[in-house]
Formats: C-alpha cells, structure tokens, sequence
C-alpha cells in the first residue's frame, strides 16, 4: 500500500490510530460483526468480510485501538463505478474525478463509541488522501444517521442524495459527502 509515516501529533486520550496490518484482520472482522449485529453495517453482510476490507481499489486502512484493542477501521480508495461522490465532486468543483479519494468502511466498536474514535479515523484518512494530491469524499446510507451526523459535525459539505446500484436487483439511496477544503489538524495518530 506504499505506507508512509503518520504525521507527527498527539493521541486522543485512550485511543490511537495505526496502519492496518494485515494480522489486524480478524479482530476487524470481528469488530464489524458486533456493527452488523447492533446497527446492520454493512446492510448486506459479504461472504468474505475480510476481502471486503481489503477491496482491490484500497490505497490506506487504519484501525483504531484502546487498550491494545482493535474498536475501530476505515478504508481509503480509489472510486470506482459504483461510487457517486467522486463524479458529483468533480462536477461541482471542475477537477477531474480522478483525483478524489473515497473514505469506506468506516467502523466503530458499540463499546467504543461516543469518545471521537470515528472522528479520529475520518480525519487519518482524509489527511493521508491530501497528502496524496488528492481530495476526500464518501456516499453514506441516508438511513445512516449517526454517520451524517458525523460527517456534517466535522464540516464535510453534502453534494447530493442519489440512487446506487448495489448488484443487478438492488438501489439503495446514498447521501454523498466531500471533505472540508481546510482540514483540521489530524489527532491521535502514531507511526507503524
């Protein structure tokens, strides 16, 4: 994935956030199924859930931990067909959509929530996509609540809500989000 190294500043009280290794895996899994179970992410749960963190378009994934536990992921990819943000984000602000980077597979334990975990993974990803020339932007379910919630808090501007094809039977209805053109700092990273 041509890791680099994070930035330099401080850790989120309890909480840090790391490149996601490959022996992260199974504990991610088990992570999300405990999100699945209580909030249905993913809606469709896959056949393999590790491959599906660890889709072929990914640039970069985090996790976070407390404690020496993994309670949180989020992906950083290249858009593909099925991504909506990256068009809208190119229509409106003229760049190619090329040079956008989607924010996926953002999860984050039950136990560990309400201390700015999902804050800290949007951030890493949306700096390690600046740092790469290129701009952050993501489509959320718009049943998704806490998540818009999220998004909306850290300043991330709303493009549209539209239609997705989710295989040849399926539409589901999407918000689509790009990031703040100013960013704030990241926090609570740390190196490999």
């Amino acid at each position: 994935m041509g890791q680099q190294a994070d930035p330099p500043s401080e850790e989120a009280p309890g909480c840090r956030v790391r490149w996601r290794e490959g022996f992260d895996l199974d504990a991610c899994v088990q992570v999300l199924a405990e999100v699945h179970e209580r909030d249905g992410y993913p809606e469709e749960w896959p056949d393999r859930p590790g491959e599906w963190l660890a889709q072929p378009s990914l640039l970069a994934a985090w996790v976070a931990e407390q404690e020496g536990n993994i309670v949180g992921h989020v992906g950083l990819n290249r858009g593909g067909a099925e991504d909506r943000a990256p068009g809208l984000w190119s229509r409106r602000t003229g760049v190619p959509a090329e040079q956008a980077a989607v924010i996926s597979r953002l999860f984050v334990s039950p136990a560990a929530r309400g201390h700015g975990t999902g804050a800290l993974l949007v951030e890493r990803a949306s700096f390690e996509a600046r740092r790469r020339g290129l701009h952050p932007v993501l489509d959320v379910l718009t049943t998704d609540a806490s998540a818009v919630a999220l998004y909306e808090h850290l300043g991330w501007t709303w493009l549209a809500t539209v239609d997705q094809r989710w295989g040849p039977a399926r539409t589901v209805t999407v918000h689509c989000y790009a990031g703040p053109v100013t960013p704030g700092p990241p926090r609570g990273l740390s190196g490999r």
